[in-house]
């Protein structure tokens, strides 16, 4: 008989824990797959544990699965993060290895979101004669995968917006200087938050300004990973292709994307020698790029979730068109006044009516700095 969430044990509940838990060790690696991890147990005795490392590679069950013999897993339980896929991707169907594992029952904390999946695994499992349950500590799995949830949802990504101010709300002083604002604990907090996205997003404004690097600066030890550290795809939103092929981040490991509305073969040629992919949008405006556009182009392309690096107009347009998941803003103690610039620029907001309201997700202090997490109300994870 299937459990419900009235019926799951406190055995249950602490063999999900474990397999979340494992799931993390994934955070900077599994890009565009989720992260997933699996424990099997018998008796209430974890035997086995895995999770998913790195696209291509097997998953989180058969990770697991590997450590068993085939009279260890006959009769067992698995615990897993997410659905087990039953379709042949870039890896076999994890749920026909657990059929022919013999496993007696697969608890899930959430159904896969991805359409090729979406329910069928599990159906799969329990024509098989293994029963199942699903619902086990869901919001906390749905946590681990907020961009891939999205993109299977809606496609689009999860959007991310990163942002340095002083106490007074402001991000550089009047002639634009503005490094250092925060401390550098602060920065290398961010330098984890560039680690765990798909891609890094800016504006050509910031290009053309401050010439960024926009990369991942950790090693593999800092990260807590194996192998090399992975290279989120810088994107740069540049509707009138003014990036400089001599762009210090074109000469950085790692890929560019260039999305422009200016179709320019020269201007094109010159980045794409540098290694950069430039994506022509169409546009009724060759100065603008429609950003919902640009964000389902990027989904397509697999981009889970996006880390945004931007200056005020950028973000700010960005969160007037309701496309921004999330706000991480650190808050430096000190003052640059009135004349300097400020946060964001959303200039239609005229009226209190008019304000976006967020919900304040984390507060806590990084460094001298202090760092908000923030989510509009509309957002449901």
């Amino acid at each position: 008989m299937a459990r419900t969430l009235s019926t799951f044990t406190r055995q249950d509940s602490k063999a999900m824990a474990r397999a979340i838990q494992l799931a993390k060790k994934g955070l900077y690696t599994t890009h565009p797959n989720p992260r997933v991890g699996c424990v099997i147990t018998k008796n209430d005795v974890i035997i086995a544990e895995g999770w998913h490392v790195k696209t291509g590679e097997p998953h989180a069950e058969i990770n697991a699965l590997k450590q068993l013999t085939p009279e260890q897993a006959q009769g067992a339980t698995a615990y897993v993060t997410l659905e087990p896929c039953f379709h042949t991707g870039r890896t076999p169907p994890c749920s026909q290895a657990l059929i022919k594992a013999g496993i007696a029952q697969v608890v899930v904390a959430m159904q896969d979101p991805n359409p090729l999946v979406a329910g069928q695994g599990l159906q799969q499992l329990r024509k098989a004669g293994i029963d199942t349950a699903s619902g086990l500590m869901e919001a906390e799995a749905k946590a681990l995968n907020p961009g891939f949830i999205k993109r299977m949802e809606q496609s689009l990504p999860w959007v991310s917006v990163k942002l340095a101010m002083s106490l007074d709300g402001r991000t550089a002083m009047a002639s634009g200087e503005s490094k250092w604002i925060t401390s550098p604990e602060a920065r290398r907090d961010v330098q984890f938050l560039r680690a765990k996205a798909s891609a890094i997003l800016t504006g050509q404004g910031t290009v053309l300004a401050d010439d960024p690097s926009l990369n991942v600066r950790l090693n593999a030890d800092e990260l807590a990973i194996d192998g090399e550290v992975r290279q989120p795809v810088r994107v740069v939103l540049d509707p009138e292709l003014k990036m400089s092929a001599d762009s210090l981040m074109l000469s950085l490991e790692g890929q560019t994307l260039i999305l422009t509305t200016h179709a320019d073969p020269l201007k094109t040629k010159a980045l794409q020698d540098k290694g950069a992919e430039v994506i022509t949008l169409q546009s009724p405006s060759p100065s603008i790029i429609s950003l919902r556009e640009a964000l389902q182009t990027l989904a397509q392309k697999e981009i889970n979730e996006i880390h945004v690096e931007a200056g005020a107009t950028l973000c700010g347009a960005l969160i007037a068109e309701g496309l921004v998941d999330e706000l991480i803003i650190y808050m430096a103690p000190h003052l640059m006044g009135a004349n300097a610039r400020g946060l964001l620029n959303i200039p239609e907001l005229e009226q209190m009516k008019d304000r976006i309201d967020l919900h304040i997700q984390d507060i806590r202090a990084i460094g001298s700095d202090w760092r908000i997490i923030a989510r509009p109300k509309n957002v449901s994870q």
